[in-house]
């Protein structure tokens, strides 16, 4: 990933990232006590902008949180800080933490002004390699917290996973409980098995993913059945191609996991219709309001 941009915002306040500072006290660096969006932004436009507000909604809602500024003030904060970035390609992460406190206690939830923190950075790239030969993954046992419908700051269990796939030289970790797909460290996943594709149904294990809703649009888009279900060890070890999603990773196709190939070991023909679909779709919405 690029540094990011010099610009961010802090509780009412544009000022230079690197003279951002929090109390120590905020109870989002004491206990992870706050959630946050990732948001990839096209030409200067933010992709998806209300569904990832709808999302950070529901998420404060359920560590018992109300959003701390309305949709509009949202919209006006994402598009001052894309304009002191540069504009362009980039993507944006904010977050809600409960706020800093007198002290440290668990309970009672203190009503106190929250902390609203947003920073952007250069959007990454699919190379060309990643389109010619797909990449590497391997698997894990699901090692995260009961909540992952929560896009929570509290994302140890995930780094950890994450560096598996770094340990052993590959780009993402699939994760597995009870013998089923969940999702991976930090994407959704897709698999295309006997003519449709697959993406495990959303629970209390997987996040509600954007772009996954997105590939899933694009897949109905491109006359490729997809259904919600359930994804067992054997499909995906079966499967004709898997692909993995995610607002900074847009769609990309396994081609070996754990060391085997993903069917032919070459991005998968389905893969490639959904990836230019998306493309095009892209250059549709550019410049309409969002």
């Amino acid at each position: 990933m690029a540094e990011p941009l010099p610009i961010c915002y802090l509780s009412g306040a544009y000022l230079p990232l690197a003279e951002a500072r929090i109390s120590p006290l905020d109870r989002g660096f004491l206990y992870a006590d706050g959630v946050y969006e990732v948001m990839p932004v096209y030409g200067g436009r933010p992709f998806r902008f209300a569904a990832h507000c709808e999302r950070l909604t529901r998420s404060l809602a359920a560590i018992r949180m109300a959003d701390p500024l309305t949709r509009s003030e949202w919209r006006e904060l994402v598009s001052e800080l894309l304009v002191r970035n540069g504009g362009g390609d980039q993507y944006i992460y904010w977050q809600v933490t409960r706020g800093a406190e007198r002290g440290r206690t668990h309970a009672p939830l203190p009503d106190i002004p929250r902390t609203v923190f947003a920073f952007c950075a250069p959007l990454p790239v699919t190379s060309q390699q990643i389109k010619d030969s797909g990449v590497a993954c391997v698997t894990a046992s699901d090692t995260r917290w009961a909540r992952c419908d929560i896009k929570s700051v509290a994302l140890l269990a995930n780094v950890l996973l994450r560096q598996d796939s770094i340990d052993a030289g590959c780009a993402e970790t699939l994760l597995l409980r009870d013998g089923e797909l969940t999702e991976a460290s930090a994407s959704a996943v897709h698999v295309f098995s006997h003519g449709e594709l697959l993406t495990p149904p959303n629970s209390w294990r997987i996040l509600p993913g954007t772009t996954r809703s997105v590939v899933e649009e694009m897949a109905v888009r491109t006359a490729i059945p997809h259904r919600s279900a359930p994804v067992s060890q054997a499909q995906l070890t079966a499967a004709d191609e898997i692909w993995i999603s995610a607002a900074t990773r847009e769609v990309q196709p396994v081609t070996s996991l754990d060391g085997r190939p993903v069917g032919t070991g070459k991005p998968g023909p389905r893969w490639r219709q959904v990836y230019e679909e998306l493309q095009r779709y892209k250059a549709e919405v550019a410049g309409t309001p969002w």
